[in-house]
């Protein structure tokens, strides 16, 4: 922990950011109960005020849940293209003022103020920062200054709403000790259950726990918690880069202006981009199509965009940038997405026209993905149409025999090909004579 003693980490976080964009709107709002999203019973709460929380309602539950714990809650539907421009807006304001920062994510920041207390006060600097936020964006933020980025999150929720707290190297440990294993950042429900099961519900009870002892109950997971425990966090501050990005892009062996498939083919494109965010726990704020024509004039055309990782939102948006580009009656050699302005966070369940079955479904196909591949689950209009024979019958093929057999089952069989072995985007793209490559940033 000696190296941390001489380092300076802010950590700013706005408080119910959600909810004080709409305050901001409508100050009548100010002192409710109000709760973003879950505008029906099988909707869910994407985010409350403090009032709010008081009747123990929380993000990610049931709305029906919340109405029955506070039926006077105001229910607000929620705008994400006005919460993206505010989180832009607070992130401009500290870029300017700061060498090195990292968006963690929608609505909070790290800061890496190491070496300049010996021009100024780190706290005094924090605060002055806080005080201008709150001045030019007319949003409340809390923050917590300490020697990494635990304890400094830490210290935030500690010193939320609208506060301002220090935790010196000294302090860290009394600090910490008296709170609740809940309140380390990386402990959800189960962990939290099983450690409670072991008597554990204390900081300083997880302290005292052998390393590995811990590392046998939850592995490299129950290490880093105990290292967090004891005010150990060597993370650096990530320098933040607003285009950071991930894309893909296909070439075609024969020029092509088939609107059908080359929608079918963005759709594609787009779904394995949104998987793989998902994936990274990132959301993307800004997206980016291009075409080639035969002539290789090339031509893009971008979006900015509330943050998401939804496929539905994120496929729309293409099609229709891909409708604006479209605009000469020629061959396309090319087409290509992009996904940029990159941020961790997750999806926030009822601020778009998306319902919780709908988001279930993601996660579902996904995880099937993860457990038999990137190509296990894919949208019917890029899979390719099955083989039929002479009598138009769908040839189809059976993995135990290694054969294609007809749907008729006369036992007219044909030796399995390299064909068959390709996956279902493969065989698309190579029926449509594609090349592609991933791009990253």
């Amino acid at each position: 922990m000696n190296t941390q003693k001489d380092k300076h980490i802010i950590h700013m976080d706005q408080d119910a950011f959600f909810v004080s964009v709409e305050i901001k709107k409508n100050p009548r709002l100010i002192g409710k109960p109000v709760i973003i999203g879950g505008g029906s019973d099988r909707g869910v709460v994407a985010s409350c005020s403090y009032e709010a929380r008081k009747f123990g309602i929380h993000s990610a539950m049931p709305a029906r849940t919340a109405k029955l714990l506070c039926p006077q809650a105001i229910f607000v539907k929620g705008n994400m293209d006005e919460y993206s421009k505010a989180s832009h807006d607070i992130t401009e304001i500290i870029a300017q003022r700061v060498p090195l920062f990292e968006k963690a994510s929608i609505d909070e920041h790290y800061i890496d103020m190491t070496g300049m207390d010996k021009f100024f006060g780190c706290m005094k600097f924090a605060s002055e920062l806080r005080q201008t936020i709150i001045k030019e964006s007319g949003l409340p933020i809390s923050f917590g200054l300490s020697v990494n980025k635990t304890v400094a999150k830490i210290a935030t929720n500690e010193s939320k709403p609208a506060g301002e707290k220090e935790v010196i190297f000294s302090e860290v440990q009394p600090f910490l000790n008296p709170l609740s294993i809940h309140k380390i950042p990386g402990i959800g429900h189960s962990t939290y259950k099983k450690l409670s099961e072991m008597g554990v519900r204390q900081i300083q009870t997880l302290t005292q726990i052998p390393q590995e002892l811990m590392f046998k109950i939850l592995g490299q997971h129950g290490l880093s918690l105990w290292q967090k425990a004891n005010g150990i966090d060597l993370a650096p501050v990530v320098p933040y880069r607003e285009r950071k990005s991930i894309g893909t892009q296909a070439t075609f062996e024969s020029d092509t202006m088939d609107i059908a498939k080359l929608k079918a083919i963005i759709t594609g494109m787009v779904t394995g981009l949104t998987f793989q965010l998902r994936n990274q726990c990132k959301l993307t704020a800004c997206i980016t199509v291009t075409i080639r024509y035969t002539n290789f004039e090339t031509v893009t055309r971008q979006e900015r965009i509330p943050y998401t990782s939804l496929d539905s939102f994120l496929i729309k948006r293409a099609h229709d940038l891909f409708d604006k580009l479209y605009a000469k009656r020629m061959l396309l050699r090319l087409i290509g997405v992009k996904l940029s302005h990159l941020v961790s966070g997750y999806e926030q369940i009822g601020l778009y026209d998306i319902c919780e079955e709908e988001y279930s479904l993601y996660q579902a196909m996904d995880k099937v993905r993860n457990h038999y591949g990137d190509e296990a689950v894919v949208k019917a209009c890029i899979v390719t149409q099955p083989p039929r024979d002479q009598y138009n019958k769908v040839i189809k093929y059976n993995p135990r025999k290694k054969k294609i057999i007809t749907e008729t089952g006369e036992g007219a069989e044909k030796e399995q090909t390299g064909d068959y072995k390709r996956s279902r985007m493969r065989n698309f793209m190579n029926e449509k004579g594609i090349t592609g490559g991933k791009s990253y940033d």
